[in-house]
């Protein structure tokens, strides 16, 4: 290396030594080559009401056939580094992005991963004349692929792109490329796994695009299963379609377009004239996407099955959140394997969803259980079939007034110490409780509800006003109505973004229910202050974070039931339309039983870590889990502060870890410094006050080797760490601050130390003085 390479810096390196070798192999520096490529945008890590985002991932290269088609990751450092010094960073990058070629390097030399290879060594070293060309990695990629010419010209086919600022998230282009490869490759049945949230329309379209520019698939239909979905796809994501495209309204078909969005109750029906779609030729449509394919594609005896069966010619996409496998409903047994997962954790991992934290509220009669006196008959004169009612049976056989007055009054509760105005949705067992349970919210909160009565409302499918009521409930513009009930209609295609409290109160035994359920919250708003939501569970449904299959790859098993909580006969029927909201549980006899006591017992708060499980964590055992996977001792740390010239840099290190300093300060105490708080909660060290420790740099000899200014300056700045901590007095722009500014310009304050180097040195001393015998 020459004299000058060992002064450059990573970015000095990129710009003289490494783009230009990129370029220099062919790579168009303005369609192929992407610096600081955006992979993630922050795990946002939530502990009390405090929250900060992780230290997003970005790439310091992606080289892209074309836009959103990417061939290789490389991982850049300076001149000074070994060659392979990025190569671990870059194989990370490189499985998210589902890339095989992956590069290491200083600028002067390039470790080449090759992940096509299949004899012969994987990892080799190239000089800088040696980097593939495009159409080298290209080659190897179809090969990889075992795409023939055919299938590489539909692979090629552009994405739409609209504004060319607005791309698209690594994980959407990878399940387009994935799906669009398959299809290429021959399949015609694709399952596509997505959780709620992350764009599976935006995706679809991004599909039906390219497929349809390639001559793949002319005529598409698009397959729904609620209005708004639809609706938002046509002025929305598929608006790009234009003139050709249409949506089957008012059991009409019209052939002259190439494009249909449709519900599958308006195509399909009870009887056979009802079933419109059979005025389509069975070859009509080259391509069927089935949204939230869950609900009923996966059933045999399905209307959507039926649909699917009749334009069997055509390829067949599955998107769904939650791919349902049980012994008498298999997505997997339709469509096969998915050919792309990206789940609920993987998008809060990357900080694309929003994190959340549970509330389990434990009442005596649910965990106790109620068994009712002898020959005790309800408020209608029924007689109460003598047996113990838990959890499970209330509002389902047994209705105990008392206890939705204290579920009611538990939310209440909630929101009064967070938010009153989060918008909130409360999930009932039936119709019939959704209605008790809104009476008891718009009692529990009469404050408001006096005044404006959409506060609170029920939107079920019973209720005509039950449209209206969820439009301005969507719309985050729209501040009312705030507390919905609910039963069935809100758990899949409803689109709450602003969404901040999930209530539990029914009974849940189907994971997939659950999961669309919880996918009611995990959208991230940040521009109006949602980061993470709440779910308070009444009925213990969140149990089911620990089954294994909760956020794993979908397996053909048959579901089991809680022996103590069995599967309730309540699931829609896949052939009527889920804005019915129907539910066996309307004709089954209940009991309305009045005045029995109900309290809580308990309440415990969890949060959802990063290994997928729900654990009961306090904010300092999380702490010391974090500092301790950088620091292993407090030897450690203390020399990592020592050795800093600026403290400021291992606070920001321990907050790119996780580290809430802001909450734990509000635990701890607002006195201390994050050198504190971590000594004191990690390492169980005794905390010492900001102003405890200005106290003793005072009534030591520290200002003794100064002159007059100089004391004055160095007694300001330690009143100022008193009030701020090291980051305070390391910032230069402290001098403009009074008391400082009080002594003189920034200028003249620096030359009373003899000079920048003097004066900085002295704030180094002076930071040392105050934690000296930490």
């Amino acid at each position: 290396m020459s004299p000058i390479d060992d002064r450059w810096t990573e970015q000095e390196t990129r710009s003289r030594l490494i783009t230009p070798a990129l370029t220099d192999s062919g790579w168009d520096i303005n369609q192929q080559i992407r610096e600081d490529f955006p992979l993630t945008a922050g795990r946002i890590v939530v502990r009390g009401n405090v929250h900060m985002r992780e230290r997003a991932k970005r790439a310091d290269y992606v080289l892209e056939l074309k836009p959103n088609i990417p061939l290789a990751v490389i991982e850049a450092k300076d001149a000074q580094q070994q060659v392979g010094a990025g190569m671990q960073q870059a194989l990370v990058y490189a499985h998210m992005l589902d890339v095989p070629f992956v590069f290491s390097t200083n600028g002067h030399e390039f470790l080449f991963h090759d992940k096509t290879v299949s004899s012969g060594p994987v990892e080799r070293i190239l000089a800088p004349k040696d980097f593939p060309t495009p159409g080298d990695l290209w080659e190897r990629y179809l090969s990889w692929k075992q795409l023939d010419e055919p299938s590489a010209s539909v692979v090629k086919q552009n994405f739409y792109v609209e504004d060319p600022r607005k791309t698209l998230r690594y994980y959407q282009a990878v399940a387009v490329n994935r799906t669009v490869e398959a299809i290429a490759s021959g399949q015609r049945r694709v399952l596509l796994v997505m959780a709620t949230g992350t764009g599976k329309t935006l995706t679809a379209f991004q599909i039906i695009w390219r497929l349809r520019q390639a001559g793949a698939a002319k005529r598409v239909l698009f397959l729904v299963d609620r209005n708004v979905l639809a609706d938002q796809a046509l002025v929305n994501d598929f608006r790009a379609f234009g003139s050709v495209m249409t949506k089957v309204t008012d059991r009409n078909v019209n052939k002259s377009y190439e494009v249909y969005t449709a519900l599958y109750q308006s195509i399909t029906g009870t009887e056979e004239a009802q079933n419109i779609y059979k005025q389509f030729s069975r070859d009509f449509f080259d391509l069927i996407v089935i949204d939230e394919c869950h609900r009923g594609s996966a059933s045999e005896d399905s209307a959507w099955r039926a649909v699917l069966e009749y334009f069997s010619s055509s390829i067949q996409i599955g998107l769904t959140a939650t791919p349902k496998e049980t012994e008498k409903v298999s997505n997997i047994e339709y469509f096969g394997d998915p050919v792309y997962t990206y789940s609920l954790r993987n998008g809060i991992d990357d900080g694309f969803l929003a994190p959340f934290k549970v509330r389990r509220v434990e009442l005596d009669k649910d965990i106790g259980g109620w068994r009712p006196t002898s020959g005790q008959r309800d408020r209608y004169g029924n007689l109460v079939p003598d047996r113990i009612y838990m959890g499970r049976d209330y509002d389902r056989t047994v209705i105990l007034d008392k206890r939705s007055v204290v579920v009611a009054e538990s939310i209440t509760a909630f929101m009064k110490s967070n938010d009153r105005y989060a918008k909130t949705i409360v999930f009932c067992e039936d119709i019939d409780h959704a209605e008790r349970m809104r009476q008891e919210l718009v009692n529990a909160n009469s404050d408001i509800t006096a005044s404006n009565d959409k506060y609170v409302v029920r939107i079920t499918g019973d209720s005509q006003y039950g449209a209206v009521d969820l439009d301005a409930f969507m719309d985050p513009e729209s501040r009312f109505p705030v507390i919905v009930t609910t039963s069935k209609l809100l758990t899949t295609g409803v689109d709450v973004q602003t969404c901040k409290v999930i209530a539990l109160d029914q009974t849940i035994n189907s994971l997939t229910e659950f999961k669309q359920i919880i996918g009611r919250g995990t959208r991230v708003r940040e521009d109006y202050d949602k980061r993470w939501f709440t779910i308070l569970d009444f009925r213990g449904a969140t149990r089911l974070f620990a089954d294994p299959e909760f956020d794993g790859e979908p397996e053909q098993t048959k579901d089991v039931d809680d022996p103590l909580n069995p599967t309730p006969d309540d699931e829609p029927d896949s052939r009527q339309s889920p804005s019915d909201d129907t539910e066996p549980l309307e004709g089954r006899t209940k009991y309305f039983v009045d005045g029995v006591p109900v309290t809580v017992l308990q309440e415990r708060v969890q949060y959802f870590d990063k290994n997928g499980r729900l654990v009961t964590e306090s904010l300092r055992d999380y702490t010391r889990g974090r500092v301790l996977g950088s620091f292993a001792s407090l030897d450690e740390f203390l020399k990592r502060w020592t050795a800093a010239e600026k403290k400021g840099a291992v606070i920001r290190e321990l907050a790119d870890h996780g580290v809430l300093l802001e909450a734990l300060e509000q635990e701890v105490g607002r006195g201390y410094d994050p050198f504190d708080l971590i000594c004191h909660v990690v390492f169980d060290a005794p905390a010492r006050t900001r102003s405890e420790r200005a106290r003793r740099v005072r009534e030591g000899e520290y200002f003794a080797a100064y002159g007059a200014t100089a004391r004055k300056v160095l007694d300001g700045l330690l009143t100022q760490y008193a009030v701020e901590g090291p980051i305070g007095i390391e910032d230069a722009n402290v001098l403009r601050i009074r008391p400082l500014s009080d002594i003189g310009t920034p200028v003249e304050i620096i030359q009373a130390f003899g000079g920048r180097t003097a004066y900085e040195a002295a704030v180094q001393a002076l930071e040392a003085c105050i934690y000296e015998s930490a």
